[in-house]
């Protein structure tokens, strides 16, 4: 079997496999080696299959939020301004300073999307690391089993990571000048106080729920791929 269609059958099969119900994992097993003439898969491969198809998705959820729109883009994970903000974003708006304010929840998304990419090294370490048990409970476990094992072994890291990034990222596209200036237009006004935000943890928090968002997408539409396109993909592959 070439390099190309060998990868191609890893992907496939991990596709099957996360789209196997509770218990059947041994059954599975059995029929893949059967349906093509060959003695059942070892577990090595089922976790190979698996851990294929993982990098895949994860990689499809880092790229989406990397590219040029991709949290501000996608209402579902676009970042808000921060809710201790809100006095401060009205009564900007009040006097005039809309398109301001604007720039600023713009910024603090682009800033995210500059930042996405670092996921993909921690992801895929995590993805090496997990083992026969871990890919087991993954394929028997919940909807989002395998988010969830991302979320556990990764968000420590990928914080640490993403802090400075993010805080980068902020200065060189505006993030940190529009906040001063829009935070010293409010605190010039009488009775107003300077808003107490850690935006560099705002911004990195919320970049990484909207990733594990995706992440969570990608694990969903794995599991519930209709089995029999994903019958045909192997049967492609697998053609004499």
């Amino acid at each position: 079997m070439g390099r190309t269609q060998a990868a191609a059958y890893a992907a496939a099969l991990g596709l099957a496999l996360a789209a196997c119900a509770p218990g059947q994992w041994d059954q599975l097993t059995r029929e893949l080696g059967a349906g093509f003439g060959r003695a059942p898969l070892a577990e090595e491969q089922i976790v190979a299959g698996l851990k294929e198809a993982l990098r895949v998705g994860t990689g499809h959820a880092v790229e989406l939020t990397s590219q040029a729109g991709g949290y501000f883009g996608n209402p579902r994970i676009r970042i808000p301004m921060p809710p201790r903000l809100k006095r401060l974003a009205d009564t900007l708006k009040a006097m005039g300073l809309t398109r301001q304010v604007d720039e600023f929840v713009l910024s603090m998304n682009r800033a995210a999307e500059q930042a996405a990419p670092a996921a993909t090294a921690i992801f895929l370490d995590a993805v090496t690391a997990m083992t026969f048990e871990d890919a087991r409970q993954i394929l028997e476990g919940q909807e989002d089993e395998a988010t969830r094992y991302f979320k556990a072994q990764t968000s420590a890291r990928l914080t640490a990571l993403f802090r400075p990034i993010v805080h980068g990222s902020m200065e060189q596209v505006g993030v940190t000048r529009l906040y001063q200036d829009l935070t010293t237009r409010y605190t010039a006004l009488p009775l107003a106080s300077r808003p107490d935000l850690d935006l560099d943890q705002y911004v990195t928090m919320k970049s990484l729920d909207g990733i594990f968002l995706l992440v969570a997408d990608e694990e969903r539409r794995i599991r519930t791929d209709p089995a029999a396109r994903v019958t045909a993909i192997l049967q492609e592959v697998f053609a004499r």
